[in-house]
C-alpha cells in the first residue's frame, strides 16, 4: 500500500515525487518507457521555475548542466531585452537539456527515497473511499491512497477518469530537430534571414558542436506517435527555403502541433492530473515544462499534507483553484503568439504595433513576467498587493552571517519570517520555520510563506498571523 502512485516520471512526475518525499510520503512512480529517452532535446527553464530549483536546493546542480541566457525575446519570439530590475534574483532562462532536466529531478526524488518503476504502463483504475487500485499492462494490481496522472498529454489516467479535454485541435504541424548542417554558416544565416521575412515558423540555428536546431512547417496535421524522417526534413527545406542545407546526423527529430486543450477537472475524488495531462499548448514562449513543474510544486505539500492528517478542509481543493487558472492564461497567451507568427496581413499589423508597444516598460515588463510566471497571484482575499504573490529569493540573517531566503526552504516547510521579533508560529512548528530577522530586505513587518514560496499572510498581529496559520496548516499540535 503506497500514499500516492504517480503515473509518469517526466519532470512533473519526478519533481512531485521529490516534493512528496520531503514529507516522507511513501511514493511510487510509473514509468511506461523502459528507458530514458535518447534524444537531447533543449528547453528553457524560466524565471520562476529556476527559483524553484533554489528553493529545493537543485540549482547549482542544474547551472552545471546549462546555459544561462538573457531573459527576453520570449514573446511570439519578439525580439525586446527584459527589464533591467525584474523582480528576481535569478532573473536570466537557463537553457538545459531535458534528460537532463528529468534526470537530476528523478535522482533527487530516487535519493530521498521515492521508488520509480520503469516499463510499468497503467491499464486501469478503480477508485473507493479508501483509495486507488491502479492496473499494469501485465495484469498486476496496486493500491495506494492518491493517484496522480502526470503521464502526458495523452494521459491515461485522464482517459480513465473520463475527464473532458476541451480546446482546439491542431490545425498546423512543425518540424523540430537537432542535425549537422553541410553548407557555411554564412551561406545559412542568409537564407534564414530571407526566408523569415515571410515564414517566421522557420529556423535554423547553430546550437553548438557544430549541431543546427531546425524549426520547419511541416507539410500536413500527422501522427505525432510516428516520429519524422530525416528525409521529411529534407523536403520541407527544400519546400520552405529551396534547399535543404545539406543536413546530416541527425541527434533528434520530433513533430508538434498547436493543439491547444484544458482539463475540465483536476481532481476526481482521490485521482489528480498534473502537467500535460492537464493542459497542452503550443511551444510558443517555451512554457509548457515550466507549467508541469509549477503544478508540481504547488501540490505537492497540499497532498502530503491530506496524507499526514493535518491538512485543513478544502487544502486540496485550492491544488485546482490556483493552478487552472493559470494554465488557462497560459494557453491564452500562446494562442495569442501563434496568431503574431502568422504571415497574414492582419497579425502582421498587429505585430508591427505589439513591437512598438514593447518599447514601453510597462508592456515589455508585463509579458516578460507572464511568460516567466513571476506575476503568478494566488486569490488568498484581500490584503497588500504581495498577498498571494511569490516572495523574491532576497538576503536574511543566517546566525551571524547573511543567507539568501530560498535556502530555508530546502525542507518544504512553510516559514514565518518575522521582523519584529514577537510573533511565534510555535503550535505549527512541526510544520512551519520560524526566522526573527530584523534586518530582512522586507518592506511590510513580516510574511508567512508557504512551502511553494507564496505569500500565505502579511501583517504584524499575533491572532490574525494564528487564523491565517490555521488556513493552510491545519490545527496547531496539542
Amino acid at each position: 500500500m503506497f500514499d500516492v502512485i504517480i503515473a509518469g516520471c517526466g519532470p512533473t512526475g519526478a519533481m512531485l515525487a521529490a516534493e512528496l518525499r520531503l514529507h516522507d510520503v511513501r511514493v511510487l512512480v510509473l514509468e511506461k518507457e523502459t528507458e530514458p529517452v535518447s534524444f537531447v532535446r533543449v528547453v528553457g527553464l524560466h524565471v520562476r521555475s529556476i527559483e524553484l530549483m533554489a528553493m529545493r536546493g537543485l540549482l547549482d546542480r542544474m547551472l552545471e548542466r546549462g546555459r544561462r541566457r538573457p531573459a527576453g525575446g520570449f514573446f511570439a519570439a519578439i525580439d525586446k531585452p527584459a527589464p533591467k530590475d525584474l523582480d528576481s534574483a535569478h532573473a536570466y532562462l537557463l537553457g538545459i537539456p531535458q534528460p537532463v532536466v528529468v534526470h537530476l529531478l528523478e535522482d533527487h526524488a530516487v535519493r530521498l527515497g521515492a521508488e520509480v518503476r520503469r516499463g510499468a504502463a497503467v491499464t486501469g483504475l478503480r477508485q473507493d473511499d479508501d483509495g486507488v487500485t491502479v492496473e499494469l499492462a501485465d495484469g498486476e494490481q496496486l493500491r495506494s491512497r492518491h493517484l496522480v496522472g502526470c503521464d502526458g498529454g495523452r494521459s491515461t489516467v485522464r482517459k480513465l477518469l473520463g475527464v473532458g479535454f476541451p480546446g482546439e485541435p491542431s490545425r498546423t504541424d512543425t518540424l523540430m530537430g537537432e542535425m549537422e548542417v553541410g553548407v557555411p554558416q554564412a551561406e545559412v544565416a542568409a537564407k534564414v534571414a530571407e526566408v523569415q521575412r515571410t515564414c517566421r515558423t522557420f529556423s535554423l540555428r547553430p546550437f553548438g558542436a557544430g549541431v543546427h536546431r531546425v524549426v520547419v512547417p511541416a507539410a500536413a496535421v500527422g501522427e505525432r506517435a510516428e516520429p519524422p524522417t530525416l528525409e521529411d526534413f529534407r523536403e520541407r527545406l527544400r519546400a520552405v527555403a529551396g534547399t535543404d542545407f545539406g543536413v546530416h546526423s541527425p541527434r533528434w527529430l520530433s513533430r508538434f502541433g498547436d493543439a491547444t486543450r484544458l482539463a475540465e477537472r483536476y481532481r476526481v475524488g482521490r485521482v489528480l492530473l498534473a502537467g500535460d495531462a492537464a493542459h497542452i499548448h503550443p511551444p510558443t514562449g517555451g512554457q509548457g515544462l515550466n507549467l508541469g513543474v509549477q503544478d508540481a510544486f504547488n501540490l505537492g505539500w497540499k497532498l502530503a499534507a491530506q496524507i499526514r492528517g493535518w491538512a485543513p478542509e478544502s487544502l486540496l481543493d485550492t491544488y485546482q483553484a490556483e493552478r487552472r487558472p493559470v494554465a488557462e492564461d497560459v494557453l491564452d497567451n500562446t494562442r495569442a503568439q501563434t496568431e503574431l507568427l502568422s504571415t497574414e496581413p492582419g497579425p502582421r499589423a498587429v505585430r508591427r504595433l505589439l513591437t512598438e508597444l514593447m518599447d514601453l516598460d510597462e508592456v515589455n515588463r508585463c509579458l516578460i513576467e507572464k511568460i516567466t510566471a513571476i506575476d503568478v497571484r494566488y486569490d488568498f482575499g484581500d490584503g497588500p498587493d504581495l498577498l498571494g504573490r511569490r516572495l523574491r529569493d532576497i538576503d536574511v540573517a543566517r546566525g551571524p552571517e547573511r543567507g539568501r531566503l530560498y535556502d530555508l526552504l530546502h525542507r518544504g516547510r512553510g516559514l514565518l519570517l518575522d521582523r519584529t521579533g514577537r510573533l511565534t508560529a510555535g503550535g505549527w512548528s512541526d510544520r512551519v520555520d520560524h526566522l526573527a530577522d530584523p534586518t530582512a530586505a522586507l518592506d511590510v513587518p513580516c510574511v508567512l510563506l508557504r512551502p511553494d514560496g507564496h505569500v500565505a499572510w502579511v501583517g504584524d498581529d499575533q491572532r490574525d498571523l494564528d487564523d491565517r496559520l490555521s488556513r493552510w496548516f491545519g490545527r496547531p499540535a496539542r
